[in-house]
């Protein structure tokens, strides 16, 4: 009775909400997609005065994504083109002192991938490749950077021509390799010996040529000036990691094996315990991979400044040059926190976070009381202001939105951001430090807002099994009218550690375009909760958080506009096997779509680039977990499958490899259950996000005719849906 009174009430709230007159805009179509213009990695200069931005546009034509550098003036100017449309520009970065803007390019001539201009004039200068700017952490007053590289000594010794020269690189005979090819310009094949000989978007990569050369990470200490050079500080046999040098210039503060052993010692080590059968006092228990030591800019023996388990990373250090804070997570299923450590005075660090749920970003030292952090809070990001003393956590930057990119100018008067919503696509913004006066910089969206409705979202929250809240939200078909019924479509999220959110999401409003309403959430396993929330399913794949996905429909099912009979799901990589497991265990959806799916964690561990998920969500290998890995296997309840499904995979995904779908498709067809299977060609398991423009829309294109073919409407009319069974 409880549990149909919290329905009820749900149900109440959302149907309360509901618009009833029809939207203004026309609805989304896929081709649209080529139409948005997306913006990303905001940089704020020191003064305040611009921030600069990455724009990406799509050149439909030519079926590929086009970066350029932007500036938009701080004052409420236009904002204007940095770079040339000639070439790709991405990711820009002031120098410490606003005189030059750094971005990455592929522009022709250079001999790396990094470029400036000079912002000392009006307007941005010629691009060139500065040949004495060192890349890396800065003291106050901007007289050096402190960087880390290997040792720079030259140790090719080979000797004579190398015999497989001509070879394509997978196909040379690897370190450790016992067979070789007879006559080496006749094998174009590929000679494996180590794991990590593929990976998803590199594709097949070669294993070792030699033996390893251990080079560790030394620090490096440079000047700006043309006559300056690199001068090594350091000269050990382990590597120095995420160096920051204080403020006033003394000491470097870097990131480093507890036990400071050699480089070639941990890897072996490493490469050890990976071989060893899973042994949950072993593999559970905290570990110390990292702590924080100091050195002086002078060199001389590192100081401990940590010895906690975890690995310390994100090291800032504050204005008084005595304290830093850092991020870290004491064990591996525990949440980030933020931490201060007194580095003059020694002692043990202060967690500032205490039982704050959210985990931090992007941490910065605003003054000698403050710091900043970003955090995702469940579907939304905020951006906080902590107590240096502990205590007082403020959010300043907020609303139902995602928001990347936090950058401050170099006074903390200012932060800019990138900010989407819902209904909003990408848009650049800017606020004081403390979250007031916010206005928007830019409007590279605004003809295309005009002229499409992009459907709201309902969010609500609901008790699922274990009394854990869940988030949710519903967005709106295009076009609705009240008194009328729509299908509706689950959508479900990959990772399982990712997390939908307030966000503008091509693939909800493709749906919505077709009058669908789309129901999302972040069922227990999602991240943005805090660590306990994410790994609750550890060991239980499909289980607990199935039935959070069933509540959310449920709940929504129980509204007169949405029609029980008429409902689809979705969703890609835990998504996709989600869709599967659900289509094992009911029959209520109509139609169902698996993307970039898993149907058997067992030929899934063999065949996928990252075997180490489940060595670790399940508890060791499959010989040792065969009970968990079969038993979460949808494979193993697939002649319980009667919904008709729609396959989408990618020939190059190495992250849920073809072999799953493939073996998917084949158990439908025998059992004649409706199946239609696209295998996209040069796709990664990035498909739906970074993949090539025509495919991608492509993709789009049939989830909309698949859900609109068997949940109402139009699209093809052949129920058959394949050959022979």
């Amino acid at each position: 009775m409880a549990t149909r009174w919290i329905y009820v009430v749900l149900v109440t709230l959302l149907a309360a909400w509901a618009p009833d007159v029809a939207a203004q805009g026309r609805a989304f179509e896929p081709s649209d997609w080529y139409r948005l213009t997306t913006l990303s990695s905001p940089a704020l200069s020191p003064d305040g005065s611009m921030v600069a931005f990455t724009v990406m546009t799509v050149v439909e034509s030519e079926n590929r994504r086009h970066r350029e550098v932007w500036i938009a003036p701080t004052d409420g100017g236009e904002p204007y083109r940095a770079t040339t449309p000639g070439a790709e520009s991405s990711n820009p970065e002031w120098s410490h002192d606003g005189t030059l803007l750094f971005f990455e390019s592929d522009r022709e001539g250079g001999n790396s991938d990094r470029w400036a201009i000079r912002m000392d004039g009006s307007r941005p200068g010629e691009a060139f490749q500065p040949e004495s700017w060192p890349d890396g952490s800065v003291p106050a007053d901007g007289s050096f950077a402190v960087f880390t590289r290997g040792s720079d000594e030259d140790d090719d010794d080979a000797e004579g021509p190398d015999p497989y020269a001509d070879m394509p690189a997978t196909a040379r005979p690897p370190f450790g390799g016992v067979t070789e090819p007879l006559e080496p310009a006749r094998f174009d094949g590929r000679h494996i010996v180590d794991l990590g000989y593929k990976r998803n978007g590199p594709g097949f990569v070669p294993n070792a040529a030699e033996a390893p050369n251990w080079d560790p990470a030394q620090l490096w200490i440079q000047g700006f000036q043309p006559s300056d050079t690199a001068r090594r500080i350091t000269d050990t046999p382990y590597s120095h990691r995420g160096a920051a040098v204080s403020p006033d210039g003394r000491w470097i503060a870097f990131v480093a094996d507890p036990e400071l052993r050699p480089d070639s010692v941990v890897d072996a080590e490493q490469d050890s315990l990976a071989l060893l059968p899973y042994d949950p006092e072993r593999d559970e228990a905290p570990r110390n991979d990292g702590d924080i030591f100091v050195i002086s800019v002078d060199g001389g023996e590192p100081r401990r400044v940590t010895n906690q388990t975890g690995t310390e990373g994100d090291l800032v250090w504050a204005p008084d040059s005595r304290r830093l804070a850092f991020v870290s997570a004491l064990e591996r299923t525990s949440s980030d926190r933020l931490w201060v450590v007194d580095v003059q005075a020694g002692g043990e660090p202060r967690n500032l976070l205490t039982d704050f749920v959210y985990e931090p970003q992007l941490v910065t030292w605003m003054s000698n009381d403050r710091l900043a952090m970003s955090a995702s809070v469940g579907g939304r990001t905020a951006l906080f202001h902590v107590d240096a003393g502990g205590g007082d956590i403020e959010e300043v930057v907020s609303g139902r939105r995602r928001i990347n990119g936090f950058s401050f100018d170099g006074s903390y008067r200012n932060v800019a951001f990138v900010a989407t919503s819902v209904d909003q696509p990408t848009e650049l913004y800017l606020a004081n430090a403390d979250g007031t006066n916010e206005r928007r910089l830019t409007s590279f969206n605004d003809a295309l807002n005009a002229e499409i409705d992009w459907p709201e979202a309902e969010r609500f929250t609901y008790t699922s099994v274990g009394g854990l809240e869940i988030e949710a939200w519903l967005q709106y078909p295009h076009g609705y009218r009240e008194g009328e019924r729509y299908p509706l479509v689950l959508y479900i999220h990959g990772g399982p550690h990712s997390a939908y959110g307030e966000g503008w999401f091509d693939e909800f409003h493709n749906l919505t375009g077709a009058g669908m309403f789309v129901l999302y959430t972040n069922p227990r396993g999602s991240s943005g909760y805090g660590a306990d929330f994410t790994y609750s399913t550890r060991g239980r794949w499909g289980l607990e958080d199935y039935e959070d996905l069933m509540r959310a429909v449920d709940i929504v099912v129980e509204r007169d506009d949405v029609d029980p009979e008429r409902l689809g799901v979705t969703g890609g990589s835990y998504g996709g096997f989600m869709t599967a497991w659900i289509t094992t265990k009911t029959d209520r959806f109509a139609a169902a779509q698996a993307d970039r799916m898993i149907s058997n964690w067992v030929s899934w561990w063999g065949t996928s680039d990252v075997p180490g998920l489940t060595e670790f969500e399940f508890y060791g290998k499959p010989w040792e977990a065969w009970e968990t890995y079969i038993d979460l296997s949808p494979i193993r309840f697939v002649d319980r499958v009667t919904t008709p499904t729609l396959i989408v995979q990618s020939e190059e995904d190495h992250r849920t490899p073809m072999t799953d779908a493939e073996q998917w498709f084949m158990s439908l067809e025998k059992q004649g259950v409706p199946v239609e299977f696209i295998r996209y060609p040069r796709s990664t398991h990035d498909l739906s996000r970074t993949g090539e423009p025509w495919l991608l829309v492509d993709r789009l294109g049939r989830l909309r005719q698949w859900f609109t073919h068997w949940l109402g409407g139009g699209g093809p009319t052949d129920d058959r849906m394949g050959g022979s069974r």
